[in-house]
């Protein structure tokens, strides 16, 4: 049974992803008169049954393909879109709009090269005066998160949702459409002052859903879906039960990778994944590695583990670096998303104590929790570091 246990857990480790693919943005760009559009963006590593092992799709991939694959591509992210979002202006009936489909690179405009290449879809319509407010909603067949940003005449606005499937997003006011032109010679509404302390509110209101929203999903980067991240965390674990050695290197560790996943999304940093994703996988090995031939917790340890968790930052980074955010936005949803994270690496170290904690003999818990699971741990880590080099 133990034998059994370990090799399905090995082939769990090795065929399971790391980090997930970004979620998509769906960004509303409006305007005072009215005009609005509604844009997509998808990744075409989405297409792929696992994503992390495709790599990202660039000019030069897209140079050599013929038209019939373009075609099909755009038609997969047509597909996508169906499947994962619904839109509404004020109480009209939920759909989802005829998308214009085209290549683009990730700043937008034409396609150039050294640059990635992604599908945008774009709906252009004009409101009507019954419309009120706009949202959005991520269908349950949603195989990814959608990412709700709106922009008022090219101005990012504060307020962002992360919506998983089957959830619908805030209702966004449309109350600033212009449904006459302004008169010079009105008096200046008294109503200003009160208009004034609603938007103050509105702004803390606004901060703190985008809060909430980023650190719930920087929870689940870790805790599901990041199984590379939950490995190492669980190798951090074994090292040593005392908890002045873990509370040590989870902070050093949450501190060194809020560091690159800041500075990335400010794209003041950028590493291609082909060269993060193995560091990543490599890391897990040595820290694994370490706890069967050098037992037992020394300060060293700590630069190991700061050095490492700079490298997971930039494993984290594409969850905020490819939405064009507020600065205030921006602040917020990276402390969110670093808090959330936080949180599931402490829910990870909850449940490791929960699961091992009867096993008081020191020498049992090496033989039968430490070496074996560090083992696994190590092999899963070798195989991800290879497979992510050459494979």
């Amino acid at each position: 049974m133990t034998k059994f246990f370990a090799t399905s857990l090995l082939f769990f480790f090795i065929h399971v992803g790391a980090h997930p693919v970004p979620d998509i943005p769906v960004s509303g760009k409006f305007q005072s008169n009215g005009n609005t559009t509604i844009s997509v963006e998808i990744d075409t590593r989405c297409f792929a049954e696992d994503p992390e092992k495709v790599p990202f799709f660039t000019v030069g991939k897209f140079n050599k393909i013929n038209t019939t694959a373009k075609k099909n591509l755009i038609s997969e992210a047509t597909n996508m879109i169906q499947k994962s979002l619904e839109l509404r202006f004020g109480n009209h009936k939920w759909f989802t709009p005829d998308f214009q489909m085209k290549f683009i690179n990730r700043e937008g405009g034409e396609l150039s090269e050294e640059r990635l290449v992604f599908i945008e879809g774009k709906y252009d319509t004009r409101l009507s005066l019954d419309s009120d407010f706009y949202q959005i909603r991520s269908k349950q067949s949603a195989p990814y998160d959608l990412i709700f940003t709106n922009q008022i005449d090219g101005e990012p606005q504060r307020r962002v949702n992360v919506l998983f499937p089957a959830e619908e997003s805030f209702r966004f006011d449309l109350s600033f459409i212009e449904t006459t032109q302004p008169d010079s010679s009105a008096e200046i509404n008294p109503a200003h002052a009160t208009r004034t302390e609603e938007q103050k509110k509105q702004a803390v209101e606004d901060a703190q859903s985008t809060f909430i929203s980023f650190a719930r999903q920087g929870f689940v980067h870790v805790l599901p879906l990041g199984l590379d991240h939950i490995l190492f965390v669980i190798g951090i674990f074994l090292l040593s039960r005392k908890w002045k050695p873990i509370l040590y290197q989870v902070s050093i560790f949450t501190l060194a990778h809020t560091i690159t996943l800041g500075l990335a999304t400010l794209d003041l940093i950028s590493a291609p994944s082909h060269v993060v994703e193995p560091m990543i996988a490599a890391s897990i090995a040595v820290v694994a590695l370490e706890n069967i031939f050098f037992p037992g917790y020394r300060n060293s340890r700590l630069l190991i583990v700061f050095v490492f968790g700079l490298i997971h930052g930039l494993g984290f980074a594409g969850a905020l670096s490819a939405f064009n955010l507020q600065p205030t936005s921006l602040a917020v949803g990276l402390l969110g998303f670093n808090l959330g994270v936080e949180f599931g690496q402490i829910a990870v170290i909850v449940l490791a104590f929960l699961a091992t904690f009867w096993i008081t003999d020191k020498g049992q818990y090496r033989k039968f929790i430490i070496i074996p699971i560090s083992s696994l741990i190590g092999v899963a880590g070798i195989y991800w570091t290879v497979e992510r080099i050459f494979l």
